[in-house]
């Protein structure tokens, strides 16, 4: 099956998103396309940027600090238990983070914070869907497939643009 891919430099370095048939988001990366293709499998991915200008637009919004939600059409593949885990993670409010325990109890398993974590681990759409705002019980940094640097940076990215302004 042909899918499309492009990657471009954003604050946190290089990203790249792709695209099935339909120009659904089916996985994204922070890296180049080698990162892009151990999201997802792949037969055969083409470099189109047209194909994929919108999420190009939205994520270059996003890091401009004029972007909290994601209007694109997503496809990720997953069992309906990640599923279920990573529509979850939709609803984390920009600039708000929740832990695993809190995710389990959310989707109706407050005893599957273990399995929550590796969901949350298998999402193959970061960024977009967004698993970087997980945290520990103890409010660590827990992990992220792209390290703890730059998870940090985007929740540091986020907690700035949600503050409340004290003034105008």
């Amino acid at each position: 099956m042909r899918q499309f891919y492009d990657t471009w430099t954003t604050p946190v370095g290089e990203f790249s998103v792709a695209l099935d048939a339909n120009d659904s988001v089916i996985a994204t990366a922070f890296g180049g396309v080698s990162e892009l293709r151990t999201r997802f499998n792949a037969d055969e991915l083409v470099h189109d940027p047209a194909r994929a200008a919108a999420a190009r637009q939205e994520i270059t919004d996003y890091f401009a600090g004029t972007r909290q939600t994601f209007t694109l059409k997503l496809s990720p593949s997953g069992t309906p238990f990640q599923q279920s885990v990573w529509a979850a993670l939709q609803r984390i409010p920009f600039g708000a983070t929740q832990t695993y325990g809190e995710l389990a109890t959310q989707i109706g398993n407050p005893s599957a914070s273990r399995a929550v974590g590796r969901a949350n681990g298998a999402n193959p759409i970061a960024l977009i869907v967004p698993c970087h705002r997980v945290i520990g019980s103890d409010g660590s940094m827990t992990g992220f497939a792209f390290g703890e640097d730059i998870k940090r940076q985007l929740l540091e990215h986020e907690t700035a643009r949600s503050a409340p302004k004290l003034f105008n």
